[in-house]
């Protein structure tokens, strides 16, 4: 079964999140599905086959199976452009309907997704502190301007906005204990960010639920996280763009364009490379 590779969010020629793309007849078992995906490597494997004017669409990682990846989706928008001419496609996961749009023209190749709704929550002290354990933070690092939170559009992520980029860069946490942190609370990843300022973001993304200690470019947390700067009304002018695994040597670009109203998809785009 051939696997395409591609590095979505990427900047320029480098960097990116790279994911496999699998597009098929018909989808194989979910057993098959996870053994490709862990052989891979990535942090996730889409695969993808037709259904009517649609795309049926499943996400694996190397050790689950995951409702939705932002990176992933990106990446199988441009193996459909390749495959089918630029466009717009329609998406058919678990949790819902999205679409993908792509475009391939020269050398380069651009994408963007509209997420599911989006959706936050407050966390409490508890949370709070047991998070600030395991990353190894005081509640002194955090900036009150962005509240810790639940934030979804997709899947569950904990947020932890920090004061400073040192701090940021200075990231570590124990792979067994973020692994339990994160499945005892239900989410998918632990977002870390630096607001360099109103509109410019810096993340870094924790993702030990899914087999990989931190994630380069995590497309449905910057979805959830834009959702949740509408929430709190952040003057943000309706763009951001989130720089992602640059500490990683894999730096990332993802931009995000929000609506005013609540609740709604956000538009979350980059350019993709392919990895030959």
């Amino acid at each position: 079964m051939r696997v395409q590779k591609f590095a979505a969010f990427s900047d320029r020629d480098t960097g990116g999140n790279p994911a496999g793309v699998v597009l098929a007849d018909e989808l194989p078992d979910a057993e098959q599905m996870q053994a490709i995906a862990c052989e891979v490597g990535y942090s996730e494997t889409v695969f993808a086959t037709p259904s009517a004017d649609a795309w049926t669409v499943r996400y694996f990682s190397p050790t689950v199976e995951v409702p939705f990846c932002g990176h992933a989706t990106l990446a199988l928008g441009a193996a459909l452009a390749l495959k089918n001419g630029n466009g717009v496609f329609p998406l058919l996961l678990s949790s819902g309907s999205i679409t993908v749009e792509a475009e391939s023209k020269k050398n380069t190749m651009t994408a963007a997704l509209q997420s599911f709704p989006t959706r936050s929550q407050a966390t409490n002290d508890d949370v709070i502190t047991r998070a600030l354990r395991v990353f190894g933070y005081t509640r002194g690092d955090l900036d009150q301007k962005i509240p810790s939170a639940f934030i979804n559009a997709g899947n569950e992520h904990l947020l932890l906005a920090l004061n400073s980029k040192t701090r940021l860069s200075a990231m570590r946490y124990d792979f067994d204990q973020g692994l339990h942190l994160m499945n005892d609370l239900g989410v998918v990843t632990v977002m870390v960010v630096y607001a360099e300022n109103e509109q410019l973001f810096h993340a870094r993304n924790a993702f030990a639920a899914g087999g990989v200690y931190e994630d380069p470019a995590t497309g449905s947390s910057a979805a959830a996280f834009a959702g949740y700067l509408r929430h709190i009304q952040w003057p943000c002018s309706g763009e951001i763009e989130i720089i992602q695994g640059e500490d990683i040597g894999m730096r990332s670009r993802i931009y995000a364009k929000i609506p005013k109203d609540a609740g709604d998809s956000i538009r979350i785009s980059g350019q993709v490379r392919h990895i030959r």
